[in-house]
């Protein structure tokens, strides 16, 4: 198109709307097609060829017909556009990442019988337990209540609680290392 460069400056010296229109019913099917050659959706590709349409019709001042021709021009600013997007889009899965990343692996097979035999020793530990140890460490470890709070449902003291508690769990230890 040789009056490529003339259409943009007319644009740029008085916003000739049908110079506008005619520069864009040339490139934006080109653009679109390069965008979706590089591997744009068709959807995106569309999007990106009117946003360079419209930066076109926005910097057409800065055209400088000495330092390139309107279609190299037009696709530099295709071009760079297409870099942002794929930019933002690196962006925006960014979080998808971090949630794979913390997502725990599946469990091994090895690893749920070692945890199964786990369980089974704990709870064969706990059977060792006085009726008050183990009401205390069930209620402050299976139902996660606070030492206060334990104190509260069974009104005893706090101090009480705590001392249950630590017997409770020297005596686990010793018969965990035990059952080794």
């Amino acid at each position: 198109m040789t009056g490529a460069d003339d259409l943009i400056r007319a644009i740029a010296t008085s916003a000739d709307r049908k110079a506008f229109a005619a520069l864009f019913d040339h490139f934006a099917p080109r653009i679109k097609a390069m965008m979706m050659r590089g591997g744009a959706a068709a959807d995106l590709a569309e999007e990106l060829a009117q946003e360079t349409m419209l930066s076109v019709w926005r910097k057409a001042a800065l055209f400088d017909p000495s330092r390139a021709g309107a279609s190299t021009w037009i696709a530099a600013i295709a071009r760079n556009l297409r870099i942002d997007a794929a930019r933002r889009e690196k962006r925006s899965r960014l979080p998808d990442v971090y949630e794979i990343l913390d997502e725990q692996p599946p469990a091994q097979p090895d690893d749920e019988l070692s945890g199964s035999q786990r369980d089974a020793r704990v709870r064969a530990a706990m059977t060792t337990l006085s009726a008050e140890q183990y009401t205390v460490v069930q209620l402050a470890f299976m139902e996660g209540l606070s030492h206060q709070d334990v104190a509260t449902r069974l009104s005893i003291p706090l101090g009480t609680v705590k001392s249950r508690l630590r017997l409770a769990m020297a005596r686990l230890r010793g018969t965990l290392e035990e059952l080794r």
